[in-house]
């Protein structure tokens, strides 16, 4: 694996050596981390990411973008498989076990709810992935919701808590709070919760471009708070790779 990891690097950096006249070798080496994540070589390192709810519009999306980046993926669904994804595993999220994980880089946990009988399972999936991966070296990357995003410094003040925050998204957004509280909380667990805009957009064009934001309510060059689901997974995918913001939640805007 070392060889394949060095392989890999030697081949993406930019190295420049000087013989200064006293013999003295100084090598300078470069990395552009956007080289890095978007030309990454996985014929030399190939990572195992596994897609919960693979049936939903922004798993098919992430999958497909993983898929296009010759990630290794497979899909997890209730249902029968209607993604991308070549290989796939047909069960109940809940009842995934330690085992079904075993030899995965990342878990993506794309579940999601919308009535109030079904917003519970947010929370729910998320702790049952803490329960089987704390103190493994698997990551988590969870679809996350914008309500949570804090429009205040201070960081006292989210989205969902102004009082025209359509009140038929509130269980919805409480949900995916109460899972990111969660996440902040657990011990041993390698997560990221990742917030897209105010308007995510199932339909919207894939424009190859996202601004990287963190914990505060982020508008983009046009005063607006939308992303497409397409451009969400480039944001997503990026960081499956990066690994930059383990134990983080960080948010995505269009640009």
């Amino acid at each position: 694996m070392l060889d394949r990891l060095f392989s890999f690097f030697y081949k993406n950096l930019d190295v420049t050596i000087d013989i200064t006249s006293k013999c003295i070798i100084i090598v300078t080496i470069k990395i552009t981390t956007s080289k890095l994540v978007r030309s990454f070589n996985y014929g030399d390192i190939i990572m195992k990411v596994a897609v919960l709810a693979a049936n939903g519009k922004a798993a098919k999306k992430i999958i497909a973008e993983a898929l296009e980046r010759n990630l290794d993926v497979t899909a997890f669904a209730r249902s029968e498989n209607t993604s991308k994804a070549t290989t796939f595993v047909h069960k109940d999220i809940l009842d995934i076990t330690k085992a079904d994980l075993e030899g995965f880089d990342v878990v993506v946990d794309a579940v999601g709810g919308w009535t109030a009988d079904t917003v519970g399972v947010v929370p729910a999936v998320v702790k049952h992935l803490a329960t089987l991966l704390e103190g493994s070296n698997t990551r988590v990357l969870v679809v996350g919701g914008a309500g949570s995003l804090y429009v205040n410094p201070e960081h006292t003040v989210t989205v969902d808590m102004d009082k025209n925050f359509p009140q038929a998204w509130l269980p919805i957004s409480h949900a995916h709070g109460d899972a990111l509280k969660f996440l902040r909380n657990s011990k041993n667990l390698k997560w990221t919760y990742i917030s897209p805009a105010a308007d995510f957009q199932a339909e919207g064009e894939r424009s190859g471009e996202y601004t990287l934001a963190g914990e505060e309510f982020t508008l983009n060059s046009k005063g607006e708070s939308t992303i497409s689901y397409a451009d969400y997974a480039i944001a997503l995918v990026d960081e499956i790779i990066s690994g930059n913001h383990i134990n983080e939640r960080i948010s995505v805007v269009s640009k």
